[in-house]
């Protein structure tokens, strides 16, 4: 597969490397839950956006909806807790969040899934992650994005209240804890704008989905 990516000009190196966690800027949402973002975290993340481009065994799915089946817009691929990482630095970050967050979550960061965003077509819909036990504990989902920066918006669970917007892209890192997942939502909406190619790289802990 072939993608063309307008790389960033802050990221001008092939030295794939995850930075310290201790610049996280914590944001609280209301009802338990908050957000850390560090833009910028991983460098090399244009070098490795093409890695994986490359790399990664992308699938198309389809799924019912009502009473037509259609088609997922954007690629996925999902890594089990024993499967290996499509490159060694997810292995690092992954590490890296785990330990940043052990006091907080209790337990490692075990999955990865990937989602590949072709343009401003593609599009994540409102959702939390309640699959497993994010619908009944506080729990964490860490994104890590590389490639063109998209919009992740969150909101209150059901709609209502402020929108919360982000752009991320190019290295940057999210992780939404607390109730984030129960009683918020959140989505990559589809944009007009010409946008380039970007990836997603979910962590998260075992039986959260």
């Amino acid at each position: 597969m072939s993608m063309h990516l307008q790389g960033s000009l802050f990221d001008q190196t092939d030295e794939l490397r995850p930075a310290p966690l201790d610049r996280l800027q914590r944001t609280q949402l209301g009802s338990g839950a908050w957000i850390d973002v560090l833009p910028g975290w991983l460098s090399g993340a244009d070098a490795l956006f093409e890695r994986l481009v490359a790399d990664v065994p992308w699938r198309a799915e389809r799924r019912k909806m009502y009473d037509n089946v259609v088609a997922v817009p954007r690629l996925l691929a999902f890594y089990k807790a024993d499967d290996p990482l499509p490159h060694p630095v997810l292995d690092e970050a992954r590490d890296a969040l785990s330990r940043h967050y052990a006091a907080e979550l209790g337990e490692p960061f075990t999955t990865a899934g990937l989602c590949l965003y072709r343009d401003g077509r593609d599009s994540v819909a409102w959702h939390g992650d309640r699959i497993g036990r994010g619908a009944r504990v506080d729990t964490m989902v860490a994104i890590l994005s590389v490639g063109a920066p998209r919009d992740l918006l969150l909101r209150p669970a059901g709609g209502g209240g402020a929108t919360v917007r982000r752009s991320l892209g190019h290295g940057d890192l999210i992780v939404m804890g607390g109730s984030c997942q129960r009683t918020w939502e959140h989505c990559v909406p589809k944009t007009t704008r010409a946008t380039g190619p970007r990836i997603s790289v979910q962590f998260r802990p075992r039986g959260v989905h």
